[in-house]
């Protein structure tokens, strides 16, 4: 599923990211190559940082 239209980002794209430590849409959206743009999905990927940076899953991936 397509968490941003603008970027062509997707939900796998930025999960991945986040189960690598990072924690904010600003800094995964950098990683993957461009900022935001129209900034109407900052949202969706702020809380499934939050989420996945909260899991156990991710604790022992960057551990």
């Amino acid at each position: 599923m397509y968490v941003c239209i603008c970027n062509r980002y997707r939900y796998n794209d930025l999960r991945h990211l986040a189960v690598g430590g990072t924690r904010s849409a600003e800094e995964a959206y950098s990683v993957l190559g461009n900022g935001p743009q129209c900034g109407r999905c900052l949202q969706f990927p702020q809380a499934l940082m939050h989420e996945v940076g909260a899991s156990p899953e991710a604790k022992s991936a960057t551990a």
